[in-house]
Parts: structure tokens; sequence; C-alpha cells
């Protein structure tokens, strides 16, 4: 394992011992992979996925968007499913990536849909 991925997980660790999703307020997850972006909310009482979406969705249309515009549209698309089950605030995951770039912009694209956290 390179040095930055395993920088991430030690991070990512220290973030999932503090914070945890339930039924009123779950977690948001999120993940970044080079090319695409994901979040899902999770409720870890349960230990169940309530709903997802990344940027390969064909609900989202992320085909002609930068990375950066992709995540906010991402970040937008979760907040209306999470409208949906009834959710209106939850926990954010970074998932051990720094809040800066994609993650920042899915973060605001998510509280532009009305989610708090």
């Amino acid at each position: 394992m390179s040095k930055s991925i395993s920088r991430r997980q030690r991070i990512r660790r220290r973030i999932r011992g503090k914070i945890a999703g339930t039924a009123e307020r779950p977690r948001l997850s999120v993940f970044r992979s080079n090319a695409q972006i994901y979040a899902q909310l999770v409720n870890d009482a349960d230990g169940v996925t309530l709903s997802s979406v990344s940027s390969l969705a064909g609900s989202v249309k992320t085909d002609k968007l930068s990375k950066i515009e992709a995540a906010k549209v991402v970040g937008v698309a979760i907040a209306e499913k999470a409208k949906t089950l009834g959710v209106e605030t939850v926990v954010f995951d970074r998932g051990g990536f720094l809040y800066h770039g994609r993650i920042k912009a899915l973060a605001e694209g998510a509280r532009e849909g009305g989610l708090n956290f």
C-alpha cells in the first residue's frame, strides 16, 4: 500500500471512530476515485445503506462537466434522495479525503439541496 493510501486509511479510521449514522441522522459517506465520485446515506445502527448516488448514475448527467461540477451535481442529487426519505440532517463522512476540491463541492451541493450537517 502506498504512503498516501495508508495515510488516508488512518484518517478514515479516526473519523469513523468518532461518527456514526442513525435512522434519524444517517452518515453521508463520500468516496472519490480518480475519475468518479460516489455518495451514500448509511444507517450504521442497522448496517444499511439507505440511498446512493454516483457520477456514473444515469439520472446524474455529468458527461460534459468537469469533475468539480459533477461532484456538485452528485451532492444535489443525494440531497434530493434524502428529502424523499424524510432525512434533513446528516453526519458528513469525508472518508479520509481532504476537505477541498471535489469533496467540498459535493458538500456544498448537498447543502444547496437542503441537507444540514
